[in-house]
């Protein structure tokens, strides 16, 4: 598996992990933003830390049929996993800012879901995947993720997380803010709020 000093290596080359004011799709905002786009954009470089989370996934997660990746950010990166383990993989999409299911997609009942992104820091997102889940009456088995920032306080997921790279990055609601970043303009560079 890839070195933590190497996938952080591998971040700073593509300029996926940036640095500034930034509000996440979560709401809250950081001083540090992982934008994996920047990284899946160079497919030699993000192969390395795919195959490195697909050999997490295979240990933690012995058995499961499907993955389910929101998009935008999970798209690439299911699509990666589903190829390295064999697995088919589909996405859900936003309309009129709820996931659904589209383009022939589906969810068999009774099968086993595994949910991947590219970055977790609320896990807002992935419960809405969830609820698709649910929806199906279908299994979900856990999550998968190259990036984990989440925090105890902020994180909606109770299953565990498999990442590639879990990196602790304080997060503040907007009335909290330090003056650091009140300094700092603001960027907003999540696809949550994207119609």
């Amino acid at each position: 598996m890839l070195s933590l000093k190497k996938s952080l290596n591998i971040l700073k080359k593509t300029d996926a992990l940036l640095e500034g004011h930034f509000v996440l799709s979560s709401g809250l905002h950081s001083s540090k933003y992982i934008q994996c786009a920047k990284l899946l954009s160079f497919p030699s470089k993000a192969n390395k830390i795919c195959r490195s989370l697909a050999q997490k996934i295979k240990k933690k997660f012995k058995k499961f049929d499907l993955i389910l990746a929101p998009a935008m950010g999970g798209i690439i990166i299911g699509y990666e996993i589903g190829k390295l383990l064999k697995k088919e993989t589909i996405f859900c999409e936003r309309v009129k800012g709820k996931f659904k299911l589209r383009r022939g997609f589906s969810i068999k009942k009774g099968s086993k879901v595994l949910i991947i992104e590219d970055v977790i820091t609320t896990g807002k997102s992935s419960m809405e995947c969830v609820q698709l889940i649910k929806k199906a009456k279908a299994i979900l088995v856990g999550f998968a993720t190259i990036i984990d920032r989440s925090t105890k306080k902020n994180l909606k997921i109770k299953k565990k997380i498999v990442s590639h790279l879990k990196i602790d990055v304080p997060t503040f609601k907007k009335n909290q803010l330090p003056k650091s970043l009140k300094s700092i303009p603001i960027t907003t560079p999540g696809s949550r709020f994207i119609k």
